[in-house]
């Protein structure tokens, strides 16, 4: 009897999945070429000084004193938490950052409105010279036109669709109405997003001080960052100011964790 023997190839299993894997791992590696260079530029211009920062914290460091050195312990914390000026400074910084956003918000969204309405002659026109704060410094007028009035989504209010206000006025939506329940919630988003960057944004303001009023009179007007260049290049004290320092960048952390909570919240609810 003879037997045939078949010559068929049996598929080795899992062959699909070791090129599949194949081809993740090539996508992998590819896409760690390209991240990897603005890893390596974020670690080296953010997370070093920040450790730095906070390693100095720590430490006796005064640059007219160099012989005083060690470890300072929580001493630099203490010295910060019992200093008036930094009570007052943090003071004022928080009432920068609110009395600017409340600005900030409520006229970018009334001119924003003004500018959305067709009855505005030459809107076009002024649109244009809206942009005119990219080329001045950044004080509280030009952040008004630069970061909310010009804003892509939010701040002439092209994201809201023309279709849904057009049928809010077929339905009888006055103005206010239209603005209350259509408007405002379709611009939730950006309006948290907004205020989550701009609060960052003027916890950070130091220029518009230093060229204005210099923290005067006597710390009427001193913010967190400038009390931090007063005790690294005024009293010298490299330790105190990376203590405070370390406290601004708690603090910012705070705002931005609640108001991220916030936009969260906003997306579920709208979901």
């Amino acid at each position: 009897m003879n037997t045939t023997i078949s010559n068929t190839t049996m598929p080795i299993p899992g062959n699909d999945g070791l090129g599949s894997g194949r081809k993740a791992r090539g996508k992998s590696l590819r896409s760690l070429w390209l991240v990897g260079p603005a890893t390596i530029y974020l670690f080296v211009w953010m997370i070093i000084p920040l450790g730095m920062t906070i390693y100095y914290s720590f430490r006796r460091y005064n640059l007219i004193q160099p012989y005083i050195k060690g470890f300072a312990g929580w001493s630099n914390y203490i010295n910060i938490l019992t200093d008036p000026n930094f009570l007052a400074s943090l003071s004022n910084t928080l009432v920068l950052v609110g009395s600017t956003l409340i600005l900030t918000i409520v006229l970018g969204l009334v001119f924003a409105l003004l500018y959305n309405n067709d009855c505005v002659i030459g809107k076009n026109v002024v649109r244009t010279f809206a942009a005119s704060p990219f080329f001045v410094m950044p004080v509280v007028t030009g952040l008004i036109w630069k970061d909310l009035m010009m804003n892509p989504t939010f701040g002439l209010l092209q994201g809201v669709p023309d279709d849904i206000k057009e049928a809010a006025n077929l339905d009888g939506a006055g103005a206010w109405k239209t603005f209350r329940y259509i408007t405002l919630p379709h611009l939730g988003r950006s309006l948290y997003a907004i205020v989550m960057l701009e609060t960052i944004f003027f916890l950070a303001i130091f220029g518009q001080i230093y060229v204005t009023t210099s923290g005067g009179p006597g710390v009427a007007t001193t913010n967190m960052p400038y009390y931090i260049y007063l005790q690294a290049f005024s009293q010298w004290e490299v330790g105190g100011a990376s203590a405070a320092a370390i406290f601004a960048v708690i603090l910012a952390n705070i705002v931005a964790i609640f108001l991220v909570r916030m936009i969260n919240r906003n997306i579920r609810e709208d979901a």
